[in-house]
């Protein structure tokens, strides 16, 4: 579990250099920042990273960073949580909250809801 107050730090301490991305999973994004460091452009960047991370909700964090899914077209790299087939039924609506509270909060679209919603039932 990746954890927001770190990420802010290691964001403002080393995002010249692209640290919080490595942190947060964003690998190519990272080698990016150091590989133009010396431009002083992802300096700028990280500032509006570190913005971003500091005004963001602790769940936008959490549907963002710390449910690991395959990207696909559907969800256009955006993480959310996916229930596999050998999960209970206890799992499932537990998941299914969480999804809707994704929906709820905008991060996650109608489509994107129905679709998951779709596949998760189809899989109990």
């Amino acid at each position: 579990m990746r954890n927001r107050t770190a990420a802010i730090l290691i964001c403002f301490f080393g995002g010249f250099f692209g640290i919080h991305k490595f942190y947060l999973g964003k690998n190519v994004q990272g080698v990016l920042y150091l590989i133009f460091c010396w431009t002083s452009i992802p300096g700028l960047i990280s500032f509006f990273d570190f913005l971003g991370l500091c005004f963001m909700s602790d769940r936008e964090f959490d549907a963002r960073f710390n449910y690991d899914t395959a990207p696909t077209a559907l969800n256009r790299g955006t993480s959310y949580p996916v229930v596999s087939p050998s999960k209970s039924a206890k799992d499932a609506t537990a998941t299914l909250y969480e999804l809707k509270q994704l929906y709820e909060d905008g991060i996650i679209t109608a489509e994107e809801y129905e679709a998951k919603r779709r596949k998760m039932l189809d899989e109990i």
